[in-house]
């Protein structure tokens, strides 16, 4: 062992070099939770009725293998149906 340094003189210790890669995220600007409004008129009643039928049909396509899940998209479809006959009166 080398009495100066405390090294061993068969071993030699090179040195690492770590490479990093310095990653930023772009601003979203938005907010968690925050909520896009349904356009009014006509395009919200047509895009209201197409959530209800998707929901609907998800709703069916699950009930035979997760029934929570089906439970979950029939109370999504009961409440679209709700707002849309509040929305036509």
């Amino acid at each position: 062992m080398n009495t100066c340094t405390g090294e061993h003189p068969k071993l030699h210790f090179g040195r690492i070099f770590v490479r990093t890669k310095n990653v930023t995220m772009d601003n979203q600007y938005c907010k968690v939770g925050a909520i896009t409004p349904i356009t009014s008129g006509h395009k919200a009643l047509a895009l209201m009725e197409y959530q209800y039928q998707n929901f609907l049909n998800k709703a069916s396509d699950f009930k035979t293998t997760d029934d929570k899940l089906a439970a979950f998209f029939e109370l999504k479809a009961r409440k679209l149906k709700k707002l849309l006959e509040d929305f036509v009166k």
